[in-house]
């Protein structure tokens, strides 16, 4: 006989009125919250693209955009179950900063002045937001 079921992950209780997320943990979310808008805006962009008739394959440009739109998704969804105090927020906003960290190195490799320094840039973000995410006080406020 099946035990009690769990309840649905944003129905659980909040945190108690007066708690407030620490700076590690608003750090983070701004980190997560600039990263969907800039997904969103890579997203408009290759709309706009498509729509220009600029692009090769409208195929590839459809996916490219509903990746781009799904993985806004995901991180504005991770960021709200962190804010809720929620664990499962971590492991989605962990792999996309390891991703982004590849992405990073990756542009660092590329020779380019500009991309050297995006990819600077995504190295910073990934790096920051990580370890942001792993301090005692962001763990301690999504221990569910």
């Amino acid at each position: 006989m099946p035990g009690p079921a769990a309840p649905p992950p944003e129905t659980g209780p909040l945190p108690p009125p007066g708690t407030r997320p620490g700076g590690a943990l608003v750090a983070v979310l701004v980190a997560v919250g600039l990263e969907a808008v800039a997904m969103v805006i890579f997203a408009g962009a290759v709309v706009v693209e498509l729509v220009g008739g600029r692009s090769g394959s409208t195929g590839v440009s459809v996916f490219v955009v509903l990746f781009f739109l799904g993985l806004a998704a995901l991180l504005v969804g991770s960021g709200r179950a962190l804010w809720r105090g929620r664990r499962r927020g971590r492991s989605p906003v962990a792999g996309w900063q390891i991703f982004q960290g590849i992405l990073g190195v990756s542009l660092l490799t590329s020779g380019s002045p500009a991309a050297v320094a995006g990819g600077i840039a995504l190295l910073v973000l990934a790096a920051g937001t990580l370890l942001g995410l792993m301090t005692r006080s962001v763990l301690e406020h999504t221990a569910d």
